[in-house]
């Protein structure tokens, strides 16, 4: 995970990388990223676009690099193992890109660059405003006091997401249908019977298995001609993790809840304003305009 590796294109040697890997890859790279950022901080010359925006831009790939195999196998092809990782690596990630954005000594470089920096290409312009803007977003002009319950708030919602996910994907887990006669499944591709065979035979059951998988219940809602059939995948798809024992309602009201206080934290109306500022449509007005 952390080494360079000689393969087509760098892609991740999977069949190396094992579960118990996971824990101290990651923190051998934030350990990497933290000295990454206490150099950039280090340097005794005055701040400049190579020697403080550049390198932060370049700071903290090999994280990236690990966080974006976990993640993508967490959501793709989870196990339990995999989710208490993840249980334990959320908040160590929050709390280092807590540390990034609100560390003073870093923020008053970016600011430095901001304002004294005139002289650069348009890429350079854009990636200083990004800069820039990604550190007032995430609490930089805070006081203290406010930067203390902005690490508070971030935290939470770490846990809080993870944990909606987890749920959904548990809640998916959790259906199957079977079919056991091969009328029901009218229309489909014989690629996607073959599949739900397979299934049925894993599981040790005569006829054809489907779930919320994608591949499954895409088939089905796509090419079956059963409608009551496409009915109960569609309603069981757009009703994982409510009313159910992996329910996320009360989860969701408290996501929504600390959304909000952040944005009042940071200045902003509502969550949504926060959201749009550096979305394509800019503000609220311009979504219902």
């Amino acid at each position: 995970l952390v080494e360079t590796w000689d393969t087509p294109y760098q892609t991740p040697p999977f069949d190396q990388i094992k579960e118990e890997h996971y824990m101290p890859a990651f923190q051998y790279a934030i350990m990497q990223a933290k000295d990454e950022l206490y150099r950039i901080k280090a340097v005794k010359t005055l701040a400049t676009f190579d020697n403080t925006i550049a390198a932060l831009d370049a700071s903290g790939e090999l994280l990236s690099r690990i966080s974006g195999i976990f993640f993508n196998l967490l959501e793709a092809n989870t196990s339990p193992k995999m989710q208490q990782i993840a249980q334990e690596v959320s908040p160590m990630l929050t709390e280092f890109s807590n540390d990034l954005y609100l560390d003073p000594a870093l923020f008053n470089r970016v600011k430095y660059v901001k304002e004294k920096c005139k002289d650069l290409t348009p890429e350079q312009q854009i990636l200083l405003d990004k800069t820039y803007k990604a550190f007032v977003r995430q609490g930089a002009n805070l006081s203290d006091d406010d930067k203390k319950k902005f690490r508070e708030i971030s935290m939470k919602l770490s846990t809080l997401s993870l944990t909606f996910s987890e749920n959904v994907l548990s809640s998916t887990n959790a259906y199957s249908k079977l079919v056991k006669d091969k009328a029901d499944l009218s229309g489909l591709p014989e690629t996607a019977i073959a599949v739900a065979a397979e299934k049925a035979k894993t599981n040790g059951l005569e006829g054809w298995v489907f779930d919320l998988s994608y591949p499954s219940y895409s088939a089905i809602l796509t090419y079956a001609d059963n409608r009551d059939l496409r009915k109960e995948l569609f309603m069981n798809y757009n009703t994982r993790a409510y009313n159910n024992e992996f329910d996320n309602q009360q989860i969701i009201k408290d996501i929504l809840s600390l959304r909000d206080a952040t944005a009042k934290l940071l200045g902003y109306e509502n969550y949504a304003a926060y959201v749009l500022e550096d979305r394509m449509a800019e503000n609220v007005k311009n979504v219902y305009d």
